[in-house]
């Protein structure tokens, strides 16, 4: 039974309250068990579904998959403050100070740059110079390690990059592939595959950062690109009568190639 004292609204009051009273006494069993850590993985999936209907243009339901995600920072903040660590107010002083220090073109008395790279530039720069309060010993301290593979690939190669460990064009990161590809090849034991593979895949974001591609994106909208054109074969095939798996390796290349073709039809 809904508690009539609490009603559903715009204040972040009240999503506040709701986080107090499902973790309080006689709340709910399962938020008062949960941890940073149980929650953690729940906070990366709900990043994903923003990511997901932004990428389907489906921005009706963004406000929801966003509350989803704001939930989840109310329910980090509500267990710190538990702990005695931290509360949902010091999270907004803490993204609060931080915007405001790195915009100074906006809120203080700095001329703005003179495009978004040049902008880009200089809150690396800001970001450099606040590793360096933070005691980071590394340049590669900050570069969170539960990133997907792939983005953080890109992450430590940029970062790399910063200070002139890289390689001087695409062309040569090319021919780095070619090169990582004949060891793959060359790979004996299970363990030296995964290795060279890990190899090549490290260099291919190499090359997407030098061709200013986003990997992860691009991995995206090929995971997509499959899913669209095996569902065709899919469908083609149960409009014959037949399954997937009674089908013949070309008759679903031909129905692929049938999807590739419908694909650039104008």
């Amino acid at each position: 039974m809904t508690n009539p004292d609490i009603r559903p609204g715009r204040d972040v009051g009240i999503l506040l309250e709701i986080m107090a009273r499902l973790r309080g006494p006689g709340g709910c069993p399962w938020d008062r068990a949960q941890t940073f850590s149980t929650i953690a993985p729940y906070t990366i999936e709900e990043a994903y579904e923003v990511a997901t209907v932004i990428q389907d243009g489906d921005l009706k339901a963004l406000p929801g998959e966003l509350g989803d995600l704001l939930f989840q920072v109310v329910f980090h903040a509500r267990m710190a403050e538990e702990a005695g660590l931290f509360d949902f107010g010091d999270v907004v002083a803490e993204v609060t100070d931080k915007m405001i220090r790195r915009h100074p073109h906006v809120f203080g008395d700095a001329e703005a740059k003179s495009d978004a790279a040049s902008q880009k530039d200089f809150w690396e720069k800001l970001k450099e110079s606040e590793r360096a309060t933070k005691g980071h010993q590394s340049l590669l301290d900050d570069v969170a390690a539960a990133l997907p593979a792939l983005m953080r690939a890109e992450k430590l190669q940029r970062r790399a990059s910063s200070i002139g460990f890289d390689w001087n064009n695409a062309d040569l990161v090319v021919d780095k592939i070619a090169e990582e590809a004949r060891e793959v090849a060359q790979a004996r034991t299970h363990a030296e595959r995964e290795e060279e593979i890990g190899d090549l895949l490290f260099v291919v974001a190499n090359l997407a950062r030098h061709l200013k591609v986003d990997p992860e994106a691009a991995l995206r909208a090929a995971n997509a690109k499959f899913t669209r054109r095996f569902k065709h074969i899919e469908q083609e095939l149960a409009a014959q009568g037949k399954a997937p798996g009674s089908a013949s390796l070309q008759e679903m290349e031909a129905l692929w190639q049938e999807a590739k073709a419908l694909e650039k039809v104008p």
